[in-house]
């Protein structure tokens, strides 16, 4: 993971591994990731599909600046599988991982899906979201975009061999960083009680159109508390001119655009993603 994180460009002040952190909610149990740090507390939000450690390199590389935390959202990495996943559920169980580790006021960095969450969250606990960075994620997306991906992560099985999957990713993104690919798949799968690598992830399709509705009235959520939006240059699913729109409707809303990044801003250039997030989380 270090290796890895020098190699794109992060600068490591702790190397330390985080903390696991477990609670319950409703009766599905929920993980995160607790880096530790000092300053503002931040918790992070993954997009679908992906899970906690997707947020590995910024957090080696932010975490002397705030208290860093990266959450499984439910149906993801090491949190259970659940028959609910609504989003006001998900937003709910972000409020309960702040609970449990005793973190009354709170910023919030959400990529794709974990944005809408997060924006949930400050719409529905006003008092507690002190500040927003949204990853790609604002009115107009373009998820037609990733259909090739999704349908690759929900057609991914048992194997005997992760170099398998990571060979069939680079196939469908043959654009992305091979050793980060690798990293990303050995996150995503456990060994299952054959010897086989199974995905951790709930297979279930997502609701999309409940996902497209929340994301048209992120505007009107995020009144009142400052908003960063930062767009992967080269991302597909957000473009220049829908980012450019919603910063405009957001009072106070900022717009960062890394160029070397696609809708993984995090995993492609943390570097950047680091400058940016320390400027405005750390205010």
């Amino acid at each position: 993971m270090t290796g890895l994180a020098r190699s794109l460009g992060v600068r490591i002040q702790e190397p330390t591994p985080p903390a696991d952190v477990f609670c319950s909610r409703a009766g599905c149990r929920l993980h995160a990731y607790d880096w530790g740090g000092t300053g503002p507390a931040v918790l992070l939000l993954h997009g679908g599909g992906l899970t906690a450690h997707t947020w590995d390199f910024v957090c080696l590389g932010l975490r002397g600046d705030a208290r860093l935390v990266a959450l499984d959202l439910r149906g993801h990495g090491d949190s259970d599988w659940s028959d609910d996943y609504r989003l006001a559920t998900l937003a709910e169980d972000v409020v309960a991982v702040a609970d449990h580790l005793g973190l009354d006021r709170v910023r919030l960095v959400g990529m794709s899906l974990g944005g809408v969450i997060a924006a949930q969250v400050a719409d529905a606990h006003r008092g507690r979201v002190e500040r927003l960075a949204l990853i790609d994620v604002a009115p107009g997306v373009d998820f037609d975009s990733t259909r090739r991906v999704r349908e690759f992560l929900a057609g991914l099985g048992p194997v005997a061999d992760l170099d398998t999957v990571v060979d069939a990713a680079l196939r469908v993104g043959p654009r992305a960083h091979r050793a980060s690919v690798a990293y990303r798949m050995r996150t995503l799968f456990r060994r299952g009680p054959g010897g086989d690598w199974v995905p951790k992830g709930d297979p279930r399709p997502h609701d999309f159109a409940a996902t497209l509705a929340a994301i048209d009235g992120l505007p009107g959520q995020l009144t009142g508390v400052p908003v960063l939006l930062v767009r992967g240059g080269r991302s597909r699913v957000l473009s220049r001119a829908a980012a450019e729109r919603f910063v405009e409707r957001v009072p106070g809303g900022r717009l960062v655009t890394v160029p070397d990044a696609g809708h993984n801003v995090q995993e492609d250039a943390p570097a950047a993603l680091i400058t940016a997030l320390r400027d405005f989380l750390t205010r």
